[in-house]
């Protein structure tokens, strides 16, 4: 699970082209919303309450990148995570089968 978030902050940090499988995407949005807690709390605690908004940052272009390749997994094209709820129904719903036109499907 460490090694999608490190290998998508890294290898995949600004690709906005190809697909992201449920598992990559998920594993992303739950170790970057538990990151993002822990570090808002340990900022609170210290006084320095930026701490957390400065790792946000930090991740804001993966996260949009995942975003676009996730959505571009379904078979949409990637703006569509700028549509709110409906981005989230399709982040949830399984990959397109077989390949398509952002590359093959990606392994679970």
């Amino acid at each position: 699970m460490l090694e999608i978030y490190i290998n998508t902050l890294t290898k995949n940090y600004v690709n906005f082209s190809g697909r992201a499988g449920r598992k990559e995407f998920w594993y992303f949005v739950l170790i970057n919303f538990v990151l993002s807690y822990a570090l808002g709390v340990v900022g609170a605690l210290v006084g320095f309450s930026l701490l957390g908004t400065i790792y946000s940052l930090g991740v804001l272009l993966p996260s949009i990148g995942i975003g676009f390749r996730r959505m571009q997994d379904v078979g949409k094209p990637g703006w569509f995570i700028l549509i709110p709820i409906y981005n989230i129904i399709l982040a949830i719903g399984e990959s397109q089968p077989g390949d398509n036109e952002h590359g093959p499907q990606p392994q679970e």
